[in-house]
């Protein structure tokens, strides 16, 4: 399985490329961010959001993507920037038919780090060792994007799974249909056998077998 995270941001959206499966050793294939600059105009940060993750999806073809749940903070202004982030990698990967997944943040440091509350410090920390790599992701917002595709992989067992018994439940209790023709007839109740009319049987000829 190979996963794009993204950590969303309009100065700085962080991208990570994780490959694997659950229970076995991951592989980091590209980590960065995108920049833009906070002096610009709206929307050209966005279309320059837009542009990078694109360059990311050509180059890495995710199989599915991961994005930071938005979630509301003090800062109003902090997380409509993030929000609009957020969809444009929305976009971007439904534009291609990539599967998107979302996970809050406590989500991905519990993943990580087995704390919902870990800081930033523990969450690079524990994608530098479980990725093998010699230092921490530089900025923090390249290791949480990591962290979010490692999230994924690590989540993605257990939702199809919670997904599929749920699907199975519905089939199980769901009511069954009448088909309409049979429907129709059980409303209408039982037929009752009609009695043969005489008008439609021909009466026999008189003089047929008469002599004369």
């Amino acid at each position: 399985m190979r996963v794009l995270g993204v950590d969303p941001g309009l100065t700085r959206c962080g991208v990570g490329v994780v490959e694997g499966v659950a229970g076995r050793p991951l592989t980091m294939l590209g980590v960065g961010v995108v920049r833009t600059p906070a002096d610009a105009d709206l929307g050209h940060r966005l279309v320059a959001v837009e542009q990078g993750l694109e360059q990311w999806l050509d180059e890495y073809r995710p199989e599915f993507v991961a994005v930071e749940r938005v979630f509301s903070q003090h800062n109003v202004r902090t997380v409509m920037g993030t929000a609009q982030a957020s969809a444009v990698a929305l976009l971007c990967a439904s534009r291609r038919g990539i599967p998107v997944a979302l996970h809050t943040p406590s989500e991905v440091k519990a993943a990580v780090t087995g704390s919902g509350r870990a800081d930033k410090a523990q969450v690079g920390a524990m994608v530098t060792r479980l990725l093998r790599l010699d230092a921490p992701p530089k900025p923090a917002d390249a290791a949480d994007a990591l962290a979010l595709a490692i999230c994924h992989i690590w989540r993605s067992p257990a939702q199809n799974r919670l997904q599929q018994a749920a699907a199975l439940h519905a089939s199980r209790t769901a009511p069954r249909t009448i088909p309409a023709r049979t429907a129709a007839t059980r409303a209408s109740g039982p037929r009752t056998p009609t009695a043969p009319n005489p008008s439609s049987n021909p009466s026999p000829n008189p003089s047929k077998g008469r002599t004369a």
